[in-house]
């Protein structure tokens, strides 16, 4: 039998047993198999670690290089998810179990070799730093893939395995600093796609990060750590960031943050706290639901974070790179201010005399509140900008003065429809995470709101605009209204450029909500 022939042979059983040679890359760790070519032409590998489990004695340290293997690793199936407590009813994951080895990535690729070099796009989910899985349907990579991009989503350690700084933990670190677990992961897993994405298809000159909430702040984060700053080439941001309201604390307060956590587990050192099992950390770091979030700071620990990242804005020594971001128009309903009371001109006063005090008339010409209509519009935009408009906004400002580089703001303002059944009514408006789907084309994977034809609609235009800013950092393109870099793109079923008429607010905001 001919050479020839035998590999022909080969190709012909190869095909009958559903197993593309292309379905196989080699990393620098070794070859991944993934699950083929989907109808859209996009291949997926799912499940590929980038780091050393961080278990044992790998437990709150910085995630360790990958041992290489031999064999053929199957990346058909997502890894575990990171240990979390279900605090957010709107996730839904496809994860294998939860674990704390859980330092595992996703990639979807429309590339037909590895020749090619398609831009990449990184994304980080968001869930306050305490949930939130790669693996979720709303991240799905496979719409944006089929644009000609590299998707890559990424899980990080969350909670107390993440973000607890401990003075023991400092003093055994070789950079003398402890914390920021969780963005030590995104970073190892932004050096690994520098390693391997060309086998992909991808080009790692081409890198964008993005993210949504907790993942809109990693990517302010990353922007401004000297150890990712030159592994991306440009940044999406959705609703939060690392300036303002949101930033960082002196490692000094973290480091009593952990101690006091340590001290409640009765545990006398991190060797103590390290024998201890992922459930016996995980469940009282995570009591009190939604109050869990923030428990665990993210730390200027003199390491990934050199110094207070407003900071870091305002000296311009952050990652030079094009910014597309922005917030929902109801990030937080008016309740958040009021509570229970009516949305009354006086209630509403009462609340501004709280926060205010003097200046509270200077508050009411920013948030005016007349009449019941005006205070429930007013208070809905004064919660939702001191909970994170503000903090993106703030991010916004501080990059497109320092930065050099072009920047483009949003305002997402597309209601999500009703429920199909046994769901919460409409809101106002775009409440927080609801335009990940849109963003992303996932409209199609969350069954529980009775998508229109306005809905694809506004999600086609929302992740044009991202796709075309992923290829060539600008969002426009033909069939998409312009959207110039000094105007708010308002996206809604009519979406349009606008004036930004909202600076002042802000202005007055950032006198009491800006880091100091």
């Amino acid at each position: 039998m001919t050479l020839k022939r035998l590999t022909f042979l080969v190709a012909i059983l190869v095909c009958i047993s559903g197993t593309a040679f292309a379905d196989r890359v080699r990393t620098a760790n070794g070859v991944v198999e993934g699950r083929g070519v989907q109808r859209s032409g996009v291949r997926i590998f799912r499940g590929i670690p980038f780091a050393q489990p961080p278990t044992g004695d790998r437990r709150w340290r910085e995630p360790q290089p990958l041992q290489n293997w031999k064999f053929i690793r199957q990346a058909v199936d997502f890894g575990p998810r990171c240990m979390q407590a279900p605090i957010f009813d709107d996730m839904r994951f496809r994860s294998n179990g939860m674990s704390e080895d859980c330092l595992y990535l996703n990639v979807w690729t429309p590339a037909k070799s590895n020749r090619e070099r398609l831009p990449v796009l990184v994304y980080f989910y968001g869930g306050g730093f305490v949930s939130g899985d790669s693996s979720e349907p709303r991240y799905d990579g496979e719409s944006m893939a089929s644009k000609g991009i590299v998707v890559v989503t990424v899980n990080y350690r969350l909670g107390a395995f993440g973000f607890m700084a401990h003075p023991d933990l400092t003093s055994e670190s070789p950079h003398k600093a402890s914390g920021n677990y969780g963005l030590l992961d995104q970073n190892a897993a932004l050096r690994w796609v520098q390693k391997n994405i060309a086998s992909f298809g991808g080009d790692p000159k081409r890198v964008t990060i993005g993210g949504e909430s907790a993942g809109s702040v990693s990517v302010s984060a990353q922007m401004a750590s000297p150890l990712s700053k030159k592994l991306i080439a440009g940044a999406i941001g959705e609703s939060g960031a690392i300036t303002g309201t949101l930033s960082a604390v002196p490692l000094a307060k973290a480091e009593e943050q952990g101690k006091k956590f340590a001290a409640s587990l009765g545990a006398q050192s991190i060797f103590e706290l390290r024998a201890m099992t992922a459930e016996q950390i995980l469940e009282p770091a995570s009591k009190g639901g939604w109050a869990s979030v923030g428990r665990f700071s993210l730390t200027i620990d003199g390491y990934f974070l050199p110094a207070d990242p407003s900071t870091i804005y305002a000296a311009g020594k952050q990652a030079p790179v094009p910014l597309l971001a922005g917030w929902n128009s109801e990030e937080l309903g008016w309740q958040a201010l009021l509570g229970r009371d009516e949305p009354t001109p006086e209630n509403y006063r009462k609340v501004l005399e709280k926060l205010y005090g003097a200046r509270t008339d200077e508050a009411l010409k920013h948030y005016p509140g007349t009449t019941r209509e005006e205070v429930i519009q007013s208070a809905t935009d004064l919660a939702g900008d001191r909970f994170i408009a503000y903090s993106t906004w703030n991010w916004i400002e501080l990059h497109r003065k320092t930065s050099g580089a072009r920047v483009y703001r949003y305002l997402y303002a597309r209601p999500r429809p009703a429920a199909r059944a046994g769901g919460p009514p409409p809101a106002r408006g775009a409440v927080h995470s609801a335009e990940i789907e849109y963003a992303l084309g996932n409209l199609a994977v969350n069954d529980v709101y009775a998508w229109t034809d306005d809905d694809y609609r506004v999600s086609a235009t929302m992740q044009d605009y991202f796709a075309n800013f992923i290829k060539k950092a600008d969002p426009n393109g033909p069939g998409l209204p312009e959207w110039p870099v000094a105007q708010v793109m308002r996206l809604d079923v009519q979406s349009r450029a606008q004036p930004d008429t909202t600076r002042a607010r802000y202005m007055f905001l950032d006198q009491f909500l800006r880091h100091r």
